[in-house]
């Protein structure tokens, strides 16, 4: 598994199906596993955050969760093959573990909204085995009994979904306190599981446009749209200059 690095933020060069394949390889690991899903926002945060930084550059794996990744790429000597999109991946891992022993845990969200997505998810994949979901709103005391659940149910795979960058830091700060195989960094999968943010349509996924759909159903977004040129402006002249 090769590695395409954009500023300083290393990525697997990895297809969709490659992808999943080592999330199971992982699970079925004896060690722990870090995976997240960086995009180019989530890259230019981490060029002015350095334990962000480093949080991302000790992962087990960061798919390129981000059509402008896999563009800036282009600029380097191992262009990345394709976008893998994490909620496209785990639904992937989901169909491969249902009717297994395996276990999940859904973290994160606004209150009933990881309880929706369980319920979306187990319909859609019959024989999955969702054990527990928490919200993501806690504070020191609630953080200290979902960390206790979470232990004490034993989830192969822990989904974390309280937004980057924190969700990154949560799993680097606890990983290694955690009964778990794997975790990942969702984002607002959980919303789009259950149906709470409709996921663009399927014209819009195959021309890598969702970025556009979204910013139709959402104009306020346009803020952080506009880190997208930025972040290419930086790539371009990181390329030119070396920095």
């Amino acid at each position: 598994m090769s590695i395409c690095r954009i500023l300083g933020v290393p990525f697997s060069n990895i297809s969709p199906d490659e992808a999943i394949d080592k999330v199971i390889s992982c699970l079925d690991g004896r060690g722990k596993s870090m995976i997240f899903t960086p995009n180019p926002e989530m890259v230019m945060e981490a060029r002015k955050n350095k334990e962000f930084m480093e949080i991302l550059n000790s992962s087990t794996m960061n798919v390129p969760d981000g059509i402008g990744i896999v563009y800036a790429s282009r600029l380097t000597s191992s262009p990345i093959k394709e976008r893998v999109a994490g909620y496209d991946m785990l639904l992937g891992v989901f169909e491969r573990i249902k009717d297994t022993d395996k276990t999940v845990y859904f973290f994160g969200s606004a209150p009933g909204i990881a309880d929706r997505a369980k319920k979306a998810i187990e319909e859609r994949f019959e024989g999955i085995k969702i054990v527990g979901t928490a919200n993501g709103y806690f504070d020191a005391e609630r953080e200290k009994e979902i960390i206790a659940e979470i232990n004490s149910l034993k989830p192969d795979l822990l989904l974390v979904g309280i937004g980057f960058p924190k969700q990154e830091k949560w799993i680097y700060n606890n990983i290694k306190r955690l009964n778990v195989r794997v975790a990942v960094g969702v984002g607002g999968s959980f919303d789009g599981w259950c149906g709470n943010v409709p996921r663009a349509p399927k014209f819009f996924i195959k021309h890598n446009m969702e970025w556009f759909y979204r910013l139709i159903k959402q104009p306020s977004r346009i803020g952080r749209m506009m880190q997208l040129p930025l972040f290419m402006l930086v790539v371009i002249r990181s390329r030119i200059f070396g920095r």
